[in-house]
C-alpha cells in the first residue's frame, strides 16, 4: 500500500505540474512490451493499456467493456495506472476503483454513447441506484450516482488525470427535450463523473464537453483535489456537495444553461453534511459562449437579449440543509454571467467566508447573499439557518445590468458580521422614479435567485434582514443617470460606512434607510458625516 501511494502522489504531482513524461513515452505505454515483460521479468504490473483488454478506441465499438477490465486488473493486482491512448472510446458506465489512476493521453477522448430517448430495455448506463426516504430534498440529479459515463462510490486513493477529453454527447441533461434521451428513463445516463462517498482523489489537466446535468458531481468526497480542468458544459460544471477539504484551483468553466462551479450541502447522503474546508482559486467562470467553442479556441459568443446574461458563476446553494464553513474564494474571473452567490435557504449553518481579489464584467448582481426559508428537509428539525462573518475583498464589477448587488435575510433571522472592502460597482443603471418607489416582497420561502425581488429601489446595492455590516472603500458609479439611491437599507441593525463614492459626485439622497439603527456614515467624499442611531424611513 506504501509503494503504492507513493507511485500515485508521483504521478499526481507530475501531471499537475502538466509532465507526466514517462506516460507519454511510448516504449512505456506499449502494450505489446511494457506488461510482458513485466510479467516475464517478475516486476509488478503498474500500467494497465485498454487495448491489451479489448478496447478498440475507433468511436463505433463499445470499449466500456474493456476500460472496465483494465481496471480491474489493475485494482487486483493491488493497484495502478490505466492508459487510455490516443483515439475515441465510445462508452456506457466506466467503474473507478480505489488505488487505480486513469490517464487519458493527449488525443483520447471518452465518448459518452448515445441511448434512445426512451432508454434502453437492456443495457446502455448503470441503472439509478435505489435512494432512501429523503429523495424529496434534492433533484433527481443529486439523488443518483451511478447512471453515469464514470463513476465511483466508497473508494479511495484514486484519481483521473491527463491532457485527453471526456465528452458527454450521448448524455442527458435533465431536462424534457427530445434532442436528448428522457434522463429517468432506463440505461439513460446524465453525469460525466459522479463521485459518492470517497476520500484521497485528485482530477487534473483533461477536458470536459457536453458534461449533461453534471460534468462532476462529488457528493460526501474529502481530501478532493479538483486542478487545471477545462469544462465547456451544457449545464453544471462542477458541483461539490457534502465534501471536506477540497481544493479547486486553475479551472475554466462555460456554463451558459446553469451553473459553473457550484458547491453545495444537501441532504443526498441521508442526512446533513456541511461542505467545508474548501478553496477556490485562480478560476474563470462564464455562461456567454457557444457550446463547445472554449475548448475549440473559437470563442464564439451567444446572442442574448438585452440584459440577459448565461448562469455560468460560483454559487454556494441551491441545496442548502448541512452548511458552508470555513471556505476561500479568490483570484477569479466571472464574464457575462450571474455574480457571486451564496445562499441558505433549507436550514443551512453559514460562516467564515471570504471572497476575495475578483473581477467581474457584464455580470447580473455582483454579488447576491441570501437566507432563506425554502426549508426543503426533514420536518420538524428544518429550520431557517444562519449565514455570518462573511468578508468580500478587492473585488472589481463592471458592466452589471440594472439589478443591484443583494444581501437579504429574512424577518427574525438576518445575515450578520458582514464586511465588505475595496470594491468597485459599475451598474449599466438608468432607471426611473417609478423603480426607486418599489416596495420589495418578502419572498422568504421562494427559489433564490437575484430575481426572485423583481426590480429594486438601488442602484448599488440593497440591503434588508441584515445585522452588523460594515462596507468601507467602496465606489459605485453608473453609466446612465438612475434616480435610485446607491444603498438601500431595510431593518438593518449597525450598519458603518466609511470612504464611499457615489454615480456623479452626488451629495444626498444616496442613502434610503427603513427601521435602521446604529448607522454611521463618515469620511466619504462630497458627502457629509452623518450619524443615525435609528430611522423609521428617511433618505440622506
Amino acid at each position: 500500500m506504501q509503494d503504492f501511494r507513493r507511485d500515485f502522489l508521483k504521478m499526481a504531482g507530475l501531471t499537475v505540474a502538466g509532465g507526466a513524461t514517462t506516460l507519454l513515452n511510448p516504449s512505456v505505454l506499449s502494450a505489446k512490451s511494457q506488461p510482458r515483460a513485466q510479467i516475464a521479468t517478475g516486476q509488478k504490473q503498474i500500467y494497465f493499456d485498454v487495448q491489451r483488454y479489448g478496447a478498440k478506441g475507433d468511436g463505433t465499438s463499445i470499449d466500456s467493456p474493456a476500460i472496465n477490465a483494465a481496471i480491474d486488473a489493475a485494482a487486483n493486482a493491488g493497484g495502478g495506472t490505466v492508459i487510455l491512448t490516443a483515439g475515441i472510446y465510445l462508452s456506457y458506465s466506466i467503474h473507478l476503483k480505489s488505488n487505480v489512476a486513469v490517464f487519458l493521453q493527449q488525443g483520447a477522448t471518452v465518448l459518452a454513447a448515445p441511448t434512445p430517448y426512451d432508454g434502453l430495455a437492456t443495457g446502455g448506463y448503470d441503472a439509478a441506484e435505489p435512494q432512501g426516504s429523503w429523495e424529496p430534498y434534492q433533484d433527481y440529479g443529486h439523488n443518483h450516482w451511478h447512471n453515469s459515463l464514470i463513476w465511483g462510490e466508497n473508494i479511495h486513493d484514486f484519481g483521473i488525470f491527463g491532457p485527453g477529453l471526456i465528452w458527454g454527447k450521448g448524455l442527458s441533461r435533465g431536462h424534457n427535450e427530445t434532442a436528448l434521451p428522457n434522463t429517468t428513463a432506463p440505461g439513460v445516463g446524465n453525469k460525466a463523473i459522479a463521485l459518492k462517498n470517497c476520500h484521497n482523489v485528485i482530477l487534473s489537466d483533461f477536458s470536459i464537453l457536453q458534461g449533461g446535468w453534471f460534468g462532476i458531481l462529488a457528493t460526501g468526497v474529502d481530501n478532493f483535489t479538483i486542478d487545471n480542468l477545462k469544462i465547456d458544459t451544457n449545464r453544471d460544471g462542477i458541483d461539490i456537495d457534502c465534501c471536506r477539504n477540497v481544493r479547486v484551483s486553475n479551472c475554466t468553466v462555460n456554463s451558459p444553461w446553469d451553473d459553473g462551479i457550484c458547491p453545495k450541502s444537501s441532504y443526498a447522503l441521508g442526512f446533513a453534511r456541511a461542505t467545508e474546508n474548501l478553496t477556490i482559486t485562480n478560476c474563470y467562470v462564464t455562461g456567454v459562449y457557444e457550446l463547445g467553442s472554449v475548448l475549440d479556441g473559437t470563442w464564439k459568443r451567444m446572442e442574448m437579449s438585452k440584459g440577459r446574461v448565461g448562469t455560468g458563476r460560483i454559487k454556494l446553494g441551491t441545496e442548502t440543509n448541512g452548511g458552508f464553513k470555513n471556505i476561500t474564494i479568490s483570484n477569479c474571473v466571472f464574464e457575462s454571467c450571474q455574480g457571486f452567490a451564496l445562499e441558505s435557504v433549507d436550514g443551512a449553518i453559514v460562516e467564515d467566508i471570504t471572497f476575495t481579489g475578483v473581477t467581474m464584467r457584464n455580470v447580473r448582481a455582483p454579488f447576491f447573499l441570501r437566507l432563506g426559508a425554502r426549508l426543503r428537509g426533514p420536518k420538524p428539525q428544518t429550520v431557517v439557518g444562519t449565514m455570518k462573518r462573511i468578508i468580500l475583498s478587492n473585488i472589481v464589477s463592471s458592466g452589471a445590468a440594472q439589478l443591484p448587488s443583494i444581501i437579504a435575510g429574512v424577518s427574525d433571522h438576518p445575515i450578520e458580521d458582514l464586511k465588505i472592502s475595496d470594491v468597485y460597482l459599475h451598474q449599466v443603471g438608468g432607471a426611473g422614479a417609478d423603480m426607486a418607489a418599489i416596495q420589495p416582497q418578502e419572498n422568504s420561502d421562494k427559489y433564490p435567485e437575484p430575481t426572485m425581488f423583481g426590480d429594486l429601489p438601488a442602484t448599488g446595492i440593497y440591503v434588508r434582514h441584515v445585522k452588523n455590516i460594515e462596507l468601507t472603500n467602496i465606489e459605485i458609479a453608473t453609466e446612465n443617470a438612475d434616480a435610485r439611491p446607491a444603498i438601500y437599507l431595510d431593518d438593518v441593525d449597525g450598519a458603518d460606512f466609511f470612504r464611499l463614492k457615489f454615480p456623479l459626485r452626488q451629495q444626498s439622497g444616496q442613502f434610503r434607510l427603513k427601521s435602521v439603527s446604529d448607522f454611521r456614515l463618515f469620511g466619504c467624499h462630497h458627502y457629509p458625516d452623518n450619524v443615525e442611531s435609528h430611522a423609521d424611513d428617511k433618505t440622506i
